[in-house]
């Protein structure tokens, strides 16, 4: 059976930890609960009839070298970055942590998600290139 590691990352209170839970336990919560450290689990899946497990790593808040153990992200074959599209301070620093988590996971695939669509209004969404 193949594993991957996959980080989520992102800015604190984009929604990482929403996605973590409804992706692998199909659930989803409004109350908002700070992530401390990292939380990690798995899911496994089956691709083509092939058996894949995604080791999935949400880890809190920023990305930066000053912020985030460079063990959390060793051996990570992908990350996603989320930002959340109803605050654009949470992608101020986005290219900058790219380029950090570029450096660090070479050959790694890095996905962008802008999340919390719900919350824009007609007008805001019209705006998003």
């Amino acid at each position: 059976m193949t594993s991957k590691k996959v980080i989520l990352a992102g800015s604190f209170g984009v929604g990482k930890t929403s996605l973590f839970s409804r992706f692998l336990y199909n659930t989803f919560s409004e109350k908002y609960m700070t992530t401390i450290g990292v939380k990690v689990d798995k899911k496994v899946m089956d691709i083509n009839g092939r058996k894949l497990t995604m080791i999935i790593w949400d880890i809190a808040g920023e990305v930066s070298q000053t912020k985030v153990p460079t063990n959390y992200l060793l051996g990570a074959s992908g990350i996603i970055y989320v930002f959340d599209l109803s605050r654009p301070s949470t992608f101020t620093n986005m290219e900058e942590d790219i380029q950090y988590l570029n450096k660090m996971l070479e050959g790694a695939l890095i996905k962008i998600v802008g999340n919390k669509k719900d919350l824009l209004s007609e007008e805001e969404l019209a705006a998003i290139p």
